[in-house]
């Protein structure tokens, strides 16, 4: 079965103050039907990018940049590992998953397969 990845993608500067507790209740359920129906692998938040580092190789040189990265609209906020029959179910359960999030969140999720072998 093949596996996806799903990235997070949220606005760091334009962030409705963090997750609620309902939203946590939420995500929690979700998060345990998708283990029960073995589908989630592995998922995980980030923290901010303002601790995070970025390093760029180019022209044969390395370069390291703190965070936060503010010329960055969207940060890679988490993501989700997911095992299914397909990318149609993949993409059913990013959806589900976006649809617990409250109304004035803007969250975008990439979803793409995982190269096996």
């Amino acid at each position: 079965m093949p596996r996806y990845m799903s990235l997070i993608r949220i606005d760091e500067n334009n962030n409705p103050g963090g997750p609620s507790e309902e939203l946590m209740e939420r995500m929690g359920k979700l998060m345990e039907e998708m283990t029960k129906a073995g589908v989630l692998l592995d998922t995980s938040g980030l923290h901010p990018t303002s601790e995070g580092k970025r390093v760029l190789y180019s022209g044969g040189e390395l370069s390291v940049t703190d965070g936060p990265f503010t010329e960055t609209k969207e940060v890679i906020g988490g993501y989700a590992v997911l095992q299914t029959k397909d990318e149609a179910e993949a993409l059913e359960w990013t959806k589900r998953f976006l649809k617990v999030h409250e109304e004035q969140w803007t969250i975008t999720c990439e979803l793409r397969e995982i190269v096996e072998g």
